[in-house]
Order: C-alpha cells, then structure tokens, then sequence
C-alpha cells in the first residue's frame, strides 16, 4: 500500500460521484481487471491506463489534494467513472510503492503545480488554494441541504410513530440514504442505513430507534452549527458526517499491541471493514486502524492479535483521538510476552465517559478490564471485578453476542476464575474480544 496520503473509505469516494450512474460505473471499474500502468506519488496523487471499448486505453491521473482529476475519455462529468474507478481501487488495496509519473500523468500534474504557486489578486492566495476553498464552500452548502432533509425525514418519522417501521421495509431508508449520498455526506448516509435495519432487529428495536434517531437528530444540528464549535469537537463533527480529515494529526512512534482484530459488513453488503485495535506499549495510547475490502476482497491489512511490532502510528483529526494509520514498520513483529495490564469495571466506565466529551456520538471504548469473572445469567452475561463490587453487562448483540460461542469460550477459560478480557466499553455495556489466563501471554480471540 502506497502512504501517498490517508486512504478514503469506498463511501467517501462515491460521495464525489456527480450522480447515480457514475456512482455504478465507477464501481464496475474500482478493480484491478481494467487497468494497467497504475502508479501514485508521495506526494498525494495517482495515475493508471483504464482499458475501455477502443484500442487506446484512457489515461487517467488524479490529484489527492484538490482533489482533482485528468482523464483523455469524451465523458463531461467531472469525476468521470475512471477517475471514481481509479481512486476506488486505491482506496481498497492501495497502488504500490510511490514512484515517478509517466510523461503525460507528469505534466499534468507540474502544470498543477506551477498554477498553484502563482498568487491570484487581490487575496494574494494560490490559485489552487482559491479554487479548494470555493470547493469546499459548495460541499458544505450540499450537505447543509442534505441535513434539512434529513432533519424532515426523521421529524417524520417521530410524528407518524415507530410502530409501523417494521411493515414500511427497509427502501424508504436506502433511498433517504441515496440523498446523503448526493449530499456529498457519506458519514450521514451510513448512520440512515443502520437506522434502517434496527426494525428487524428483534425485541426492543423501539428502544434502539429512538436512540439512534436521537444521536442523528444531535449530528444535523452539530453541524449546522458547526463554525461555532471547538476546534476539536468540529473536526469530530466533520469526520462523522463524512468529510476527509484535514491536514495531519498526531504520529507517535512506538512497540504496538494488537489486542484484537475483526470484520463487520455494511448493511447493504458491499463494504466489509476491519477493525484492529492496537495499544502502545510505551505511552498506553490506544488506536483503532481500519481497512476496508470492496464485495467478494477481505480487507487487505491482518495483523494476528498477540503481536507486537514497532511502527509509527498516525492518529487522524476528531474520532475521540481513536482512528489512526499504521505507518513504516522498524522491525519484524515479535509475540508479546505478558498479559496487559487490566483496570477495574468502574474505571472503565469513567474512561467511556471522558471519551463522550470530545465524541458525543462515540459507541464504545477500548478497554483491558481484570481481573474479571464472566457469569451468566438469566438476563445475559456479566462480567464481574474479582473483588465482587461491581459488574458490566455484555450486550445481547455484537460481537460477544450469547448467540455466538465467544461467551461460552471465556467461560470455559475463565473456569469460574479471574480472567484479563480486552473488548470495547458502551452504553450497552462491555463486549469481550479478546482474553487472557492468569501467568499466560497467550491471547484468546472470542469474536
């Protein structure tokens, strides 16, 4: 994977399309079979030969910084579908090591750069810069648009009653979603498409409705308002509705922990995406690293849970302080050879909290709790301080779902006895991901 520049997710990339046919051409071409000569930069921009019905392939280049977009095709719709194409691909899988431009991607891009350096009166500003900057005013206006309707559909929704969402399906949702989409807010968009699902998630959808609508609702006034936020909370705000992080946030250098590793599918199917949580040795950072497969590719990135590898590690502007890039590994990973250190149930509460301050919309946060006891219930699963004061739930859905075998295999490693669990603490409660014995560095997955 080329470091170029921060990968975009599928979503966020689909966000540029200028409409709905371009969004599925440029997904027809997001894949390798197409494309030849495919290439990118360290400094932020990539280029490829996209085979189409003629004999001369369209050469293709895009400028991550703008973004902007050079293709020889006829097609007048800017992102045309090889530039959605080509940034897809990249987003999925990366383009290869940075390298030198062909001559006619290399021009392209010097002309770039020398209309950038020129100043534009009376602002004195680049030009480019100028020209990012009225970009930037126009997807703001578009979403702005997107969250008033949004802001409708979910009054709507309220004023007519929850009670007939499980007979209305699912399409209403998908094509509210669809608009988010136009909006250029791929954040807002996937945010409508799990609220959508939750009918059929069995007892208590009700519930869960109303919170989620609530937590949307709190998004669209956010950012609404969002010139008037804190620094730190509107980057938060930005990135949740969608918009790329802007410029570079915090690399820390350190011996990283994989604690846990995972997969989940977005709603409509086409996007899988791997969370692998990390924790600094030195600093006790944590860090949440995610990739993203496109449909029928399991994400490109696997690091196994155990091991520890020293890397630079890039934390992305907003998200609680969370998200993070694995940059350039130093050494070879190596197995960790003791179990991390665990913190009592109550303090794992008070960390959830504090993180709730800077991410008001965050679900979880990542925690070592021990030692622990698991006991089931008949009203779900605990887990329990040692010491017997206090307990936290595991949910009934998730990843530690009694459902599915992870609970019963950190009951049998537990044996009625302390255990260390590392899972991610929320408003539902704790769900366990991984576990370790007492004396054993061997780590157990559990989702």
């Amino acid at each position: 994977m080329t470091e170029q520049a921060v990968r975009w997710t599928a979503e966020q990339v689909l966000a540029l399309a200028p409409d709905d046919a371009s969004r599925k051409a440029g997904g027809r071409l997001g894949g390798a079979g197409p494309w030849s000569q495919i290439g990118g930069s360290a400094s932020g921009s990539l280029w490829g030969l996209c085979k189409g019905s003629g004999s001369t392939p369209y050469r293709t280049v895009v400028d991550l910084a703008g973004p902007a977009y050079k293709c020889s095709c006829p097609s007048r719709k800017f992102p045309c579908k090889h530039a959605l194409g080509l940034l897809l691909l990249w987003s999925a899988e990366g383009v290869g090591e940075p390298g030198e431009a062909p001559d006619w991607a290399a021009e392209w891009l010097a002309d770039r750069a020398a209309k950038a350096a020129r100043p534009t009166a009376p602002a004195g500003r680049p030009a480019d810069e100028e020209g990012a900057r009225r970009r930037a005013e126009r997807r703001a206006a578009r979403i702005g648009a997107g969250v008033t309707e949004l802001e409708q559909r979910l009054a709507d929704l309220l004023r007519g009653g929850l009670a007939g969402q499980e007979q209305s399906g699912y399409a209403a949702w998908e094509e509210t979603a669809a608009r988010m989409v136009d909006a250029q807010a791929p954040g807002l968009a996937g945010r409508v498409r799990e609220l959508g699902t939750i009918p059929s998630c069995g007892p208590g959808w009700p519930a869960r409705m109303l919170e989620e609508a609530a937590l949307l609702h709190l998004l669209d006034r956010a950012w609404l308002g969002v010139a008037a936020l804190p620094e730190q909370l509107a980057a938060t705000v930005r990135s949740r509705v969608g918009l790329p992080a802007s410029g570079e946030g915090e690399a820390v250098r350190d011996h990283w922990l994989v604690l846990a590793q995972y997969d989940s599918v977005s709603p409509d199917g086409r996007l899988t995406t791997r969370r692998i949580w990390l924790r600094g040795l030195g600093s006790g950072r944590p860090a949440l690293v995610l990739d993203f497969g496109p449909p029928g590719r399991p994400p490109g990135l696997a690091l196994p849970v155990g091991l520890v590898l020293e890397a630079d590690v890039r934390f992305r502007p907003g998200s609680a302080g969370l998200r993070a890039d694995l940059g350039e590994r130093s050494s070879a990973a190596v197995p960790c050879a003791e179990v991390p250190a665990g913190v009592s149930t109550g303090a794992a509460l008070e960390a959830y909290g504090a993180a709730l301050r800077d991410d008001p919309w965050l679900e979880s946060w990542p925690v070592v709790l021990g030692p622990v006891i698991p006991i089931p219930g008949e009203l779900g699963w605990q887990l329990a301080d040692a010491e017997g004061t206090s307990a936290l739930p595991v949910p009934l859905t998730g990843a530690g779902s009694r459902s599915r075998p992870g609970l019963w295999q950190l009951a049998a490693l537990s044996g009625g006895g302390p255990v260390t669990v590392f899972g991610e603490c929320g408003h539902r409660g704790f769900t366990p991901l991984t576990a370790w014995q007492p004396g054993s560095p061997e780590p157990v997955p559990l989702a």
